[in-house]
């Protein structure tokens, strides 16, 4: 069996050990349709229901994994497991009760590095799937074989995210290809400092697994500040020429950028997750 390092590990049982093997030769990704975290989709798996996936996406991007990726999970109808021995991967992702809403940041980061785990530890070709038994990765939607009934799983928000987005990002990830940003001496010791200011919190979106991430919200908070302080300099030019207009806008910067420290610390708080 095989376990993805990045997950936490809620093996089903007796399922775990009582499925057959497979050879993973395809990737379908899922939406739950239901608000779950990982813990309460393995419970799902585990009282309620003779269906499981191997994963399970939270929406800020933690991931559980209840069956190794060798075994037979049942969420991909004929794709579980094939006359050859080879099977489909499953992944389901908390989403809204319909299934509308779009995969966030933090699940998109966190499908793409588990995609490219799956194409790593089980050689998953690098393509989105030509028929229903080619190997390569998809979505739940994409053939009707992969569905008792048909579905629109995971949604049309996450499809148009899987075909511009996810996959693309497995593709480049794969093959070495994340650019990492510009960035001078000044804007590197902030990113550094924010990075670390941010690991304990959860917010913005933000969970503190890499620089991208901090730097996004770095470039996003500069971006707030620098529009804040073109209006405050404007402001302050209309109040007449007795008005320290460095000094109004030094303090009202000063202000702000306290302001975005305290809002971040006490509205996210520290995580026990």
């Amino acid at each position: 069996m095989a376990w993805y390092p990045g997950a936490i590990k809620l093996e089903l049982q007796p399922e775990s050990d009582s499925q057959p093997a497979i050879r993973p030769t395809q990737f379908i990704f899922h939406s739950i349709a239901a608000p779950w975290d990982e813990r309460r989709i393995y419970e799902y798996w585990r009282d309620s229901t003779n269906l499981e996936s191997h994963f399970g996406l939270d929406f800020d991007g933690s991931l559980g994994q209840f069956i190794g990726t060798q075994t037979r999970a049942d969420a991909n109808y004929r794709a579980n497991l094939r006359a050859d021995g080879t099977g489909a991967i499953s992944l389901e992702s908390a989403s809204n009760l319909e299934h509308t809403d779009p995969w966030t940041p933090a699940q998109i980061e966190e499908l793409i590095n588990v995609g490219v785990w799956a194409h790593q530890t089980h050689g998953i070709p690098l393509r989105i799937c030509r028929s229903w038994d080619d190997p390569g990765f998809g979505y739940h939607a994409l053939y009707p074989e992969w569905a008792v009934s048909g579905t629109a799983c995971p949604g049309a928000a996450r499809i148009k995210q899987f075909k511009e987005i996810v996959f693309p990002g497995i593709v480049a990830r794969a093959n070495g290809q994340q650019e990492e940003p510009d960035m001078d001496a000044t804007q590197a010791k902030q990113l550094a400092e924010l990075h670390k200011a941010l690991v304990p919190y959860k917010g913005w979106d933000y969970r503190g697994k890499g620089t991208l991430d901090a730097w996004a919200l770095l470039n996003n908070l500069t971006a707030q500040v620098s529009a804040q302080t073109a209006a405050i300099k404007a402001l302050a030019g209309q109040l007449g020429d007795d008005v320290d207009t460095a000094t109004v806008v030094a303090a009202v910067e000063k202000a702000i950028a306290d302001a975005v420290v305290k809002v971040s610390v006490d509205v996210t708080g520290p995580t026990n997750s």
